[in-house]
């Protein structure tokens, strides 16, 4: 099959759709499919990243709120370019403007909605949580409630990479949804790869010797991401027990991240980490992993911690829930620091190291990217030439 897939929010310098999407360049020649990612870009340009693996950027204006991406604003020129390349499947990686302009196409390809944005969970949930129940949200919000079962009629499959995100869009009437939950890249992450020198140096930048627990939190700095919460909820266990968090990320909310750790010693904000081969052996190296965003629609972080064998400390809503395991490390109540404080301590009180252990165990079970491609693909296979839209 030819896969074409439209994917407006792929950049070169990005984070986790950028390696979503360079794994799926490989993942699918291997398994005998062409894959063409369709991305805006500053220029028109068709680059052949190995064969059967095609990059095609459609020239188009920065995104005014984050110069780092661009979008899509010519619906005809992007229904050309799906023309051009004949299609056996379009895929859309956002729910947004890429893919209503892909669902007014009037190709006979069938096509795919993955939904690699949760955008209730992180903007309006979170902004008025507290202040109006969810039932009221969605209501207010019919008019993305519309649009995403409208979505659902023009597209052939809704895919969502975590079961809690799959049931509200159930819920909310998108009825071809259905999760085929992400992976890890193959061969990178892994519990072998601890080194406790390493885990020396990383405690030491935290002011803390090499009894303390070392709590590891990655990702962008960005208000859905709750790193201040996190600070506050180490900062009031810190008070009873050695703990460090070293936090790895970059992003415009870094200065308020920053702010939230009060001076702490024992709080270190670094930038990310780019070398993968670097990043699984601190992730390997730390003690456990600490997350407060309840938006994800999957948790790669998540994911490549378990896979290094980490316990992790995660919110009980969204994609970061589904990789929960009891006995390797523990789940609060999402968007609740208090309920953070008093779980952190408890996994802090009952043997982290065992936690870590039974973690370990089951780090070669995790899913990888190339399973979920499998997976995927299938899907596709199965529906090939029955498009709705034919």
């Amino acid at each position: 099959m030819r896969i074409v897939d439209v994917c407006a929010f792929y950049t070169p310098s990005g984070g986790g759709v950028r390696t979503y999407v360079e794994r799926k360049l490989k993942a699918g020649p291997a398994t005998g499919h062409e894959i063409v990612v369709v991305a805006p870009g500053p220029d028109d340009r068709v680059t052949e990243v190995a064969p059967g693996a095609i990059i095609a950027t459609i020239a188009a204006p920065e995104f005014p709120l984050d110069r780092n991406y661009r979008y899509f604003d010519d619906e005809a020129r992007l229904h050309a370019v799906l023309d051009s390349w004949t299609p056996d499947l379009v895929e859309v990686a956002s729910p947004w403007t890429s893919a209503a302009m892909v669902g007014r196409w009037r190709g006979a390809a069938p096509r795919a909605l993955i939904m690699h944005c949760d955008f209730l969970s992180a903007y309006p949930y979170r902004w008025l949580r507290g202040l109006l129940s969810r039932e009221t949200i969605d209501r207010r919000m019919d008019w993305y409630w519309r649009h995403l079962r409208r979505l659902d009629r023009q597209f052939d499959f809704v895919v969502s990479a975590s079961e809690d995100l799959t049931r509200r869009l159930r819920e909310g009437g998108v009825g071809k949804a259905q999760t085929i939950p992400m992976g890890v890249e193959p061969g990178v992450f892994s519990p072998a790869l601890r080194d406790p020198a390493l885990r020396g140096e990383m405690l030491a930048t935290c002011g803390l010797g090499e009894d303390a627990t070392l709590l590891i939190g990655l990702g962008r700095m960005a208000p859905e991401k709750r790193w201040p919460m996190l600070c506050e909820a180490v900062l009031a266990a810190g008070s009873t027990h050695e703990i460090g968090l070293l936090l790895l990320g970059a992003g415009r909310d870094r200065a308020r991240v920053i702010r939230s750790t009060l001076g702490s010693p024992h709080i270190t904000v670094a930038p990310p980490v780019a070398d993968r081969p670097h990043l699984a052996r601190v992730l390997a190296s730390a003690d456990a992993l600490a997350h407060g965003c309840e938006a994800e629609t999957f948790c790669m972080v998540a994911a490549e911690a378990a896979a290094s064998g980490l316990p992790m400390i995660l919110p009980d809503r969204g994609g970061a829930a589904d990789h929960h395991v009891s006995g390797c490390g523990a789940r609060y109540a999402a968007c609740d620091v208090r309920d953070l404080t008093a779980q952190l301590v408890a996994f802090l009180d009952d043997r982290p190291a065992e936690h870590r252990r039974r973690a370990t165990a089951r780090a070669g079970a995790v899913r990888t990217m190339d399973q979920h491609f499998a997976a995927l693909f299938g899907l596709y296979r199965a529906g090939a030439g029955r498009s709705i839209a034919a």
